[in-house]
């Protein structure tokens, strides 16, 4: 049965708004969310949609984030986390970034066979390719369409570098993988850790890994050899901001050598989505968390301009970097950073017109 206070169960989204290439505005109301008004609310089932990409490698020419290519086996995050930023980009598929992102899912079965092609390219030219810098690779549905599985097989084959973050413990389930990779020095992991707080964390991320689970993935593939990160992000003003030094410890004790922080960044409709978010989650303090955002954003609820959209600006970002660095040098974070070899990339064979009998 559903919640009879109203509420959608195991979701992250309160809303959907419509998208802003939308030529109109549409709100759903109470009625048209039920068939009758004695009956509780329906929580919306995740559908999954084919993408029939024509190719899988995005080139990042953005100068704040260290990656320069990178590839996303999925559209849409049903983990559900309410501020991800990467809800900006389901309206662009004509969907909402609310209900829609978590709900609605794009999966890319052919991205191994793509990638497969664009690597075997002559003009290709190796570099490492970063998982999980948008939406996450190993949220739920990979556990049954394996398409991150599929792609690792590839370039483990092909002895390519990779780099993988996740919220999701399922990735140690490719340790098998990652592991290999990780002794030539080929791949890295990261995990985000948002929260500490399993109450927090259930209702703001509400289908992503707990975060003790996290924290679990995290030392086992550290005491695989996998070089490993741990991610504090995003940092969110009067919410989760007093844990980031604990967070930094739990990294660092799990293994973690490497560490990350980032301000919560709310483009277009996630701003909206967030915000409805607190309304009904944090009613107490929505308020103040919304002025803070804003205080660490120039008076906006978000700035899109390099060298300040992850970071901030102001008395507030300032303290929290402070904070960040000062607890990185005192846990013996980031000394050294991660450096992965591309030296040693075999293109693919070439698909030959039918298979081998002997495979």
């Amino acid at each position: 049965m559903g919640d009879p206070s109203g509420k959608t169960r195991g979701r992250g989204a309160t809303v959907n708004p419509a998208g802003r290439f939308e030529p109109r505005q549409v709100e759903a109301v109470w009625d048209d969310l039920v068939l009758d008004p004695d009956d509780p609310p329906r929580n919306p089932l995740t559908q999954v949609f084919i993408e029939n990409a024509k190719t899988v490698l995005t080139r990042n020419d953005s100068p704040d984030v260290p990656f320069d290519v990178s590839v996303n086996p999925y559209r849409g995050c049903e983990h559900g986390c309410s501020y991800c930023f990467a809800r900006a980009s389901h309206p662009y598929m004509n969907l909402s970034a609310g209900l829609d992102f978590e709900t609605k899912i794009f999966a890319k079965p052919e991205a191994a066979a793509l990638l497969a092609k664009e690597i075997g390219k002559r003009a290709y030219r190796c570099q490492s390719i970063a998982f999980g810098t948008n939406t996450d690779p190993y949220q739920p549905i990979e556990r049954k369409l394996r398409i991150m599985r599929g792609i690792l097989e590839l370039l483990v084959a092909c002895e390519h570098p990779f780099s993988i973050v996740t919220k999701s413990a399922l990735i140690v389930r490719d340790l098998d993988l990652i592991a290999p990779a990780a002794a030539r020095g080929q791949a890295s992991a990261f995990v985000s850790v948002t929260t500490l707080d399993p109450g927090l964390a259930s209702r703001m991320e509400p289908r992503a890994a707990a975060p003790h689970r996290r924290l679990s993935a995290l030392r086992e593939l550290a005491q695989a050899g996998v070089p490993c990160g741990v991610l504090a992000s995003p940092m969110i003003p009067g919410l989760n901001d007093h844990e980031l030094e604990k967070i930094l410890e739990a990294g660092a004790e799990a293994g973690a050598t490497i560490a990350g922080m980032l301000l919560i960044r709310l483009p277009h409709e996630v701003k909206e989505v967030f915000a409805s978010w607190l309304a009904e989650n944090e009613p107490g303090r929505a308020g103040k968390i919304l002025s803070l955002i804003q205080q660490a954003r120039g008076g906006k609820m978000y700035d899109s301009t390099f060298g300040k959209r992850m970071t901030g600006e102001g008395p507030y970002a300032e303290m929290l970097s402070r904070r960040y660095h000062v607890a990185c040098a005192r846990l013996g974070l980031n000394r050294e950073r991660i450096a992965l070899d591309t030296s040693r990339f075999r293109p693919p064979a070439p698909a030959g017109p039918q298979r081998s009998l002997f495979g």
